[in-house]
């Protein structure tokens, strides 16, 4: 028997000058949930059209074994507006939905034949086999899962906001048990509870799923293998992603002092079987060191062509004990109230995640602490040895109309006018040589956060305001900003989707909106699980 699975052979792909696959052989096998990673351009998308079928300009064959059905999560907003909400989620199974029709159409004929009647016999026998029956519930399942209502489910796409729409894609694209199932950033705009939910269904899922995603703590529950775009390949590892980044960073430390390391290695592996050797209760692991002495490599694992930002922040003095106080606070935007009797205090060295009914609650929470906004009632105290830079969700204003390479537009904020110092810090920020005269007008949105740091950092505050740093960002970013921001001794207040980010960093959490102010001085984990239990109690005024 031939095993299910999806393959490509000798797959190349160019645009014009830029290769961005070369002779990828690779193979996808059932039981295994494949994390598809690479630097932004590498390809990643594109790759998922390939196998999906969408895209067919490359060279090479994708065999998928047949009758096995391939599921594409698309991101369509419009493509189903005037269908219902149930059946969109029927039409990720064409066979099923088609029978179904083929079937509606038979029965709705006026002079139903003899012919018509022993085909809609096979229709039913082939309805029943792919579980039209239970197609509805089965359908409606899924859509709890991920937090859409049977209230919903007759509703017509076009009525539900983008989020929404976006959840019933996800749910089409899970319907009837696809064999191979093609998933671009599902956990895009979705809630904790429907990605933990989503995690549990992709965990327990036996069939062939390939992933992209920047969600690090996404890929690190449900992938048993990373496939890595890089020098135009695509490369397996066995492992998720906490696990293939730290392996390709030994990597690539090794090859950096290669002669050294392994010397220095080779060195601590005799000196381990000298001395425990003859020592009986060790002899196991003893034995064990001499077969990786003499395995000493890492070449299973090669070293990543991608590159990290370099992101430190640091203080140019220490606040004081009296940081932060916030009472009564209270703000309404366009009429509507986002922020209801919010009070809460901060102390030195707090590291606090804000969550709110709405994003705009923080946002406009975060403008009034950093004094950009006003709130109608209520008061904003900050501790007069406390040093305060915003990173502000919307950051055009540093940006549009403004005509400026990057190395005048970060002088502006530098308090060393050098020129070779300003370039300095903008090639630890990746923006090296030619790439340092970029105008600010052609930035796309990751290398404007990119440039939004390292003003934050010139600063040298000792409090960092931080609206969804991690936006727009790539994996390699997002790293270096959860490290930099783990690193740092000072107090950050901060908001984030990224649940790994969050979690290596927040040491409270703090909810606010127009319901008033609930704090939870304890990790992001625990607050998860009293919130998703129902449990979280509002916390004193």
């Amino acid at each position: 028997m031939v095993p299910n699975m999806i393959s490509t052979s000798g797959v190349s792909l160019s645009y014009g000058s830029q290769k961005l696959f070369d002779d990828v052989n690779i193979k996808f096998v059932p039981g295994n949930c494949y994390g598809l990673i690479g630097a932004n351009g590498a390809g990643k998308s594109t790759f998922l059209k390939i196998l999906s079928g969408e895209n067919s300009s490359y060279k090479g064959t994708v065999t998928v074994t047949p009758g096995e059905r391939i599921a594409f999560l698309r991101q369509d907003h419009f493509t189903f507006d005037d269908e219902d909400v149930l059946k969109t989620v029927i039409l990720g199974q064409p066979r099923l939905s088609a029978i179904i029709a083929e079937k509606d159409a038979l029965y709705a004929k006026p002079d139903f034949s003899e012919a018509d009647g022993a085909r809609a016999g096979e229709l039913e026998a082939l309805f029943a086999e792919l579980r039209g029956w239970e197609a509805e519930s089965d359908a409606a399942v899924l859509l709890a899962g991920l937090g859409i209502g049977t209230e919903l489910h007759a509703k017509k796409m076009r009525e539900l906001r983008d989020t929404e729409k976006l959840k019933v894609l996800l749910a089409q694209a899970l319907f009837g048990q696809p064999d191979i199932l093609l998933l671009d950033e599902p956990t895009n705009h979705l809630d904790v509870a429907a990605i933990r939910w989503l995690e549990e269904f992709l965990i327990e899922c036996d069939k062939t799923v390939i992933v992209v995603s920047h969600d690090r703590h996404f890929l690190n529950q449900i992938c048993t293998h990373m496939a890595d775009i890089d020098f135009g390949k695509i490369q397996l590892y066995t492992g998720n992603y906490d696990f293939w980044y730290e392996s390709s960073q030994l990597a690539l430390k090794q090859a950096q002092e290669k002669k050294k390391r392994a010397e220095e290695k080779a060195e601590e592996l005799k000196a381990f079987i000298a001395r425990f050797s003859a020592n009986a209760s060790k002899s196991r692991q003893a034995t064990s060191r001499k077969k990786q002495l003499e395995k000493l490599s890492l070449e299973e694992i090669k070293p990543s062509t991608r590159k990290y930002p370099f992101v430190g922040f640091k203080a140019e003095r220490e606040a004081g004990d009296r940081l932060l106080s916030v009472e009564k606070l209270s703000k309404s935007i366009d009429g509507t109230k986002v922020l209801d009797n919010v009070s809460f205090t901060l102390k030195k060295g707090d590291k606090a995640v804000f969550v709110g009914d709405t994003e705009l609650a923080v946002t406009t929470l975060f403008g009034i602490l950093a004094g950009e906004l006003s709130p109608d009632s209520g008061q904003v105290a900050w501790g007069v040895t406390t040093s305060r830079s915003y990173f502000p969700k919307d950051n055009s204003r540093y940006f549009d109309g403004v005509d400026l390479n990057l190395i005048d537009w970060l002088r502006q904020y530098s308090p060393d006018q050098n020129e070779n110092f300003v370039r300095g810090f903008l090639g630890r920020m990746l923006f090296s040589g030619d790439e340092a005269l970029k105008k600010t007008k052609v930035l796309s949105g990751g290398e404007r956060v990119r440039c939004m740091l390292s003003r934050m950092m010139l600063s040298e505050s000792n409090v960092l305001i931080l609206d969804g740093p991690t936006n727009h960002l790539d994996l390699e970013s997002i790293t270096s900003v959860n490290n930099g921001l783990i690193r740092f001794t000072g107090t950050v207040l901060f908001s984030s989707h990224d649940q790994q980010f969050i979690q290596t960093v927040a040491n409270r959490v703090i909810e606010v909106g127009a319901r008033g102010c609930s704090d939870f001085e304890k990790p992001y984990e625990d607050y998860l699980t009293e919130k998703l239990r129902g449990g979280f109690a509002k916390a004193r005024a």
